[in-house]
């Protein structure tokens, strides 16, 4: 049923090329103004008591998430929601699980300002800043067309959007293989990936390639974990009814990385993500709830084979060769996060 590729000769070939364009991609930001996002973004000292850094929900070794099922902020919070992966944010239009962000800076005050995750304040954050000389140093050569030498918060937002827009996860192997290289995927992430694009699956309408999303949301069904109740998800974002439930499409890239899986973290491995979509349209939905389920799920009915064959494929999206590079040490002069320091001591031990 599910076929390799093959050229006129005979040949095993790639799908020949990428099928849909990239958007456009956010750009333009200087080295300085990334490698001072870089700082900012593993500097706990933008938290309201020194504690949590950008870096604490979105860690370099597990895809730019943090592997727990809902995070953690200030004063060991229990967050709502999972932490989704930074990936490829510069082609993003809409940020957060229930899309209520159109921009990386204004995705960012949230978690700045909340009080359950950095608990910081617009005027604590300026202040603390300010006050150390380093960083006034490294903003004025981020910004050398600034007249003042008083840091701006707009600056603040502005480098560490230049640093999250560096974070380019486009040369996987299925990328190699897309590009015409036949032997970057072997015959079983073959056959993961043609199922991954039949009209059977139609796993490829919502993670459409080269993103492996199409940037939208979309009501699947879930129930949420532990009797919960319903997360409303974008239903609050637009004030529609018809979108309870509803949550971005996550990119599938690293997705090998970024364990558990839904804005819950209620699947803990791919193998569970996806069977969820073979076990029955709504098989999920309380009787109580009336959600408007997008309709490209259905019951594929897939076999266990060709689940293992999808998993086998996602496996081939990971590309993290510009995974960021954490610091020796962080302007304020506050200490690296234990978790930091760790992965930092054992990337260079690799």
């Amino acid at each position: 049923m599910y076929q390799l590729y093959e050229s006129d000769s005979g040949e095993s070939a790639g799908v020949g090329g990428l099928k849909t364009a990239l958007p456009v991609v956010r750009d333009g930001f200087t080295p300085q103004q990334i490698d001072l996002g870089r700082y900012l973004f593993f500097d706990p000292v933008l938290s309201k008591d020194g504690t949590v850094s950008c870096s604490s929900c979105h860690q370099p070794d597990k895809g730019l998430s943090d592997g727990l099922k809902t995070s953690i902020g200030i004063n060991q919070a229990k967050l709502k929601r999972a932490a989704p992966s930074l990936w490829n944010v510069a082609f993003y239009k809409k940020l957060f699980w229930d899309a209520r962000a159109t921009t990386l800076e204004e995705q960012m005050v949230g978690p700045l300002y909340s009080a359950d995750e950095m608990g910081n304040t617009r005027e604590q954050l300026k202040s603390t800043l300010n006050g150390i000389d380093e960083y006034r140093a490294l903003f004025k050569e981020a910004f050398p067309e600034k007249k003042s030498n008083e840091i701006e918060l707009s600056e603040v937002y502005h480098a560490i959007a230049a640093f999250e827009s560096s974070l380019i996860s486009l040369n996987s192997r299925y990328d190699q293989y897309a590009h015409g290289y036949p032997e970057a995927l072997s015959k079983n992430e073959i056959e993961g990936l043609n199922i991954f694009r039949s009209f059977v699956a139609r796993c490829a309408e919502c993670h459409t390639p080269p993103l492996f999303t199409n940037q939208q949301v979309a009501v699947i069904g879930l129930a949420e974990p532990d009797g919960l109740p319903l997360d409303p998800g974008a239903q609050e974002t637009y004030n529609d009814a018809s979108l309870r439930g509803a949550f971005k499409v996550p990119s599938l890239r690293n997705i090998d990385r970024t364990a558990p899986y839904t804005h819950s973290g209620k699947f803990s491995t791919l193998r569970e993500m996806i069977e969820f979509y073979t076990l029955g349209r709504g098989h999920e939905v309380a009787t109580d709830e009336k959600l408007h389920i997008h309709w490209h799920i259905w019951e594929p009915d897939l076999r266990d084979h060709e689940l293992d064959r999808l998993v086998d494929f996602l496996k081939t999206l990971t590309d993290e060769t510009f995974s960021p590079r954490i610091p020796d040490t962080l302007p304020s002069g506050k200490p690296l996060q234990a978790r930091d320091q760790a992965y930092k001591i054992s990337s260079l031990n690799q």
